[in-house]
């Protein structure tokens, strides 16, 4: 069974800088992409940030793009979100996903538990 356990969300003030991570255990496909999502209330979950099996293919929303960064351990055990100068927008339940296959676009079919960022102003 594929499990993804998160780490590293908090509150931290505007400006601040939080690294998220996620670790795989359990049995996986051989290769796939991973990703990060985020959900604020009332709103989808939305695609963040993605980085494919080899780490040559990577997604970054158009908001984050310069102050978010994705990147995966030689193991591909564990993925890492580091988000540098955040904003009260980015306050959101963020989500560490693994894909269907190594498509950074997805589709993903396994979800982490989700952790809070809040970011104060």
């Amino acid at each position: 069974q594929v499990r993804l356990l998160q780490s590293g969300g908090q509150l931290v003030q505007a400006g601040a800088s939080l690294r998220l991570s996620c670790t795989v255990s359990g049995r996986a496909r051989s290769t796939y992409a991973m990703g990060w999502f985020r959900q604020t209330p009332g709103k989808e979950r939305e695609l963040t940030a993605a980085i494919n099996w080899n780490g040559q293919n990577t997604y970054l929303e158009d908001s984050v793009k310069g102050r978010f960064t994705i990147s995966r351990n030689d193991a591909k055990t564990s993925i890492y979100l580091q988000m540098n100068n955040l904003t009260p927008e980015d306050t959101a339940v963020y989500y560490c996903a693994l894909a269907r296959n190594d498509y950074v676009q997805g589709p993903y079919d396994y979800w982490g538990q989700g952790t809070q960022v809040t970011v104060a102003s």
